[in-house]
Order: structure tokens, then C-alpha cells, then sequence
């Protein structure tokens, strides 16, 4: 419930954050560069009058707002989180209810996995986003292919036991369709632990996304997300850490709440859990 109240806050904050940015993320202002959380500078508006306005967060090298940029950076942040579990989800559900029902496919399949899992997540998004021009569809689809196998291995393990239960055993004896037979009584069984596996996908891929924007190869420079702010931030960590303090914050408070939340529906939906709590 905490991980779920959390997550809910950023999730608003994300989609609220037209409304609740002080000045745009992409303004600069020279006049104001690297000043501390809580500096007031004086600003005018479109008729010339003159106003005070509070950087909470202070600003960065380039005089944006880091307040502003850090609320932006949830909207992304998240909308990377959620695709990325989505098609993940989608594409490795239905890799793992052929491979672990089709056991000609299985070694194809699973061979394949297993080369992927074997090299480094960070290190395969880096050589995709190498290859592939830097953006936000290319960082979705290199976090996607990392992700797979383990959606792919979690449904096959899972399928590989259910088939043999007595009332699959009793639909092919009937002559049940494959189709129907994967749909009807072997894909409900996969549908709770994959939710929880999505969880831990999307807390993950918020994390990937964070750290190949810090190393430059993510998402433009210019866009503001929670590991662009932080790269542009290290330079002078030092003497400005809250150039790097706020965003990083933001990025390990929701990767906890989505943990927590994915614990918390793992304990939910298993009925042994459920018994002992």
C-alpha cells in the first residue's frame, strides 16, 4: 500500500506537471546559473512588469529550472516504464506459451534467450542505442529486448507444469483446439505471476533509462528526464550536489515504490502467501 500511495504521487505529479512547473524546463537564463535551492530571482513577464520567482530546487549550469525539469522528467520516466512492461509483458507471453507448449520450439526458442541473458542488460541496451539513432523509441525498444527473456523463462516455467495437469490432459483428449486449449486453460495460470513480473520490468527500465541518459547514449540531452538532469549535474557535484540530489531522489524513490507495490501484489495473488498473511 505505501509502494501503491508512492507511486500514485508520481504518477500525478507526472501527469500534473503543466500545471505544477514553475517556468518552462527548456528556459535558460544565464543570470541565474547554478544558484542554490531557494534563490529568488526577479523575472518579467510578457507586459515588462517584474516579479519574484523560487527556484525550489535551484538551477542548473545552462540557469533552467532543475523543479521544473525534474516534474517533466516523471512524465518520461514513466511513460518508458509502463511501454516497456507492456510490450515486454505482450511479446515474452507469447514466446513463452510456444515454447513451453511446443517442445520442437523450445529449444529454438529458449537458445535464443539464453544468448540474450547472457550478455549484460546495460550493456545490450548500449550497443542497440550504438547502432540505432539516440531517442525515446530506441531506448524503449533496446530495454525491451533485454527484458524478454525473463518474461520468456517466467511463462514456460510455468506453462511446462501446467500442461500436465489432469484437465489439460482432458481437453486434448477431447480434441480441443491448440488455440483454444492455450487460451482457455494454460494462459489464466501465467496471467498473475507475469503481473508481478511487470513490475519489476517497469521498475527496471525506469533504472535503465536513468543510466544510459547519464552516459549520454539515452534520450536527447535537451529532453528533460531524471538521468539527463543528473548528467548535466556531475560535472560540479561538489560544489552543487543538489544539481544531482533532487533527481536522483525522485528516480530511487519510484523504482522503491514500484518494487514495494510488486511485492505486494506477488503476496496478494499467490494464495500461499495469502494463507500466511
Amino acid at each position: 500500500m505505501i509502494g501503491a500511495a508512492i507511486l500514485l504521487c508520481v504518477l500525478f505529479i507526472g501527469l500534473a506537471a503543466p500545471f505544477l512547473h514553475t517556468m518552462s524546463p527548456d528556459e535558460i537564463n544565464p543570470s541565474v546559473r547554478n544558484k542554490l535551492p531557494g534563490y529568488e530571482s526577479t523575472l518579467r513577464d510578457d507586459d515588462g512588469n517584474k516579479f519574484q520567482f523560487v527556484h525550489l530546487m535551484g538551477t542548473d549550469s545552462l540557469g533552467r529550472d532543475i523543479y521544473s525539469r525534474v516534474v517533466f522528467g516523471a512524465r518520461v520516466s514513466l511513460l518508458i516504464g509502463a511501454t516497456v512492461a507492456a510490450l515486454s509483458a505482450l511479446i515474452g507471453l507469447i514466446l513463452g506459451l510456444l515454447a513451453g507448449y511446443f517442445r520442437w520450439l523450445d529449444a529454438i526458442v529458449m537458445r535464443v534467450m539464453d544468448g540474450l541473458m547472457a550478455i549484460p542488460a546495460i550493456l545490450l541496451a548500449l550497443s542497440m542505442v550504438a547502432l540505432l539513432n539516440a531517442g525515446l523509441s530506441t531506448v524503449i525498444v533496446a530495454i525491451v529486448i533485454t527484458e524478454i527473456p525473463r518474461v520468456v523463462r517466467l511463462v514456460r516455467s510455468v506453462v511446462l507444469s501446467v500442461r500436465e495437469e489432469p484437465y489439460v490432459e482432458a481437453a486434448i483428449s477431447v480434441g480441443t483446439p491448440t488455440p483454444v486449449l492455450l487460451i482457455r486453460h494454460i494462459l489464466p495460470n501465467t496471467i498473475a505471476p507475469l503481473i508481478v513480473q511487470t513490475t519489476y520490468i517497469a521498475a527496471h527500465a525506469i533504472l535503465v533509462e536513468a543510466v544510459l541518459s547519464f552516459l549520454g547514449v539515452g534520450i536527447s540531452p535537451e529532453t528533460p528526464t531524471w538521468g539527463n538532469i543528473m548528467a548535466e549535474g556531475r560535472a560540479m557535484f561538489v560544489m552543487l550536489p543538489h544539481n544531482i540530489f533532487f533527481p536522483g531522489l525522485f528516480l530511487a524513490v519510484t523504482v522503491l515504490a514500484v518494487n514495494l507495490f510488486g511485492d505486494g501484489l506477488r503476496d496478494l495473488l499467490d494464495p500461499r502467501m495469502r494463507k500466511r498473511l
